[in-house]
This record gives structure tokens, sequence and C-alpha cells, in this order.
């Protein structure tokens, strides 16, 4: 199997700043404890900012639409919440073992 590329390492100066600011932004939008509401629509903007442009940008995305799922009524039947349990830490675990490959 191919060695993923890291793409940050081709980006020019400019870019990787963007791309960090955003990534920072991104991490403190999510750990901020205040006000539910507006982080979720501020996490929606600058989802929305930009493709990703990698494996934890986009699982960062598919994690938020599953807690968005997780929040209706219908996801709070048992078969789903066992999913959603899974599917968010399959997310974090790839995550973290794409971080340790590089």
């Amino acid at each position: 199997m191919d060695k993923p590329v890291d793409i940050d390492k081709h980006r020019d100066a400019e870019a990787q700043k963007a791309t960090e600011a955003r990534r920072q932004r991104l991490e403190e939008i999510q750990n901020d404890p205040d006000n539910q509401h507006n982080r979720e629509q501020e996490l929606e903007k600058l989802l929305l900012a930009d493709p990703a442009e990698t494996w934890p940008e986009a699982a960062a995305r598919a994690r938020f639409l599953i807690k968005v799922f997780a929040e209706t009524a219908e996801a709070q039947e048992a078969r789903y919440t066992e999913l959603i349990a899974y599917a968010l830490d399959d997310l974090s675990r790839m995550c973290r073992k794409d971080q340790e490959d590089r």
C-alpha cells in the first residue's frame, strides 16, 4: 500500500498558514463549552468554507453530521446509537492512525 502524501508539505507558506488557521479555529470551536447553537453555526461555516484536504478534515465533517443526526429522535433507537458510537470511534481511530503514519 502506498504511503499517503502529506499535502501540507506541498502548500506555499500562505496556503499553509490559512490551513493552520482553519484547523486551529475548528479546534477552538469544537472545544468551546459555551453556546452550543452558535458553535454549530460557526462550525458549519468552517466546514463549508473549503473542501477537506486531509482525512482528519474530512472526518471532522463526518463527525459533525453524525452528531447532528445523533440528536434526532430517530437516532435514539438502539440500533442507531450503537452504529453512531462505532462510527465516531472509527473516525477517531483512523485519524490517530493517519497522524501516526506521517
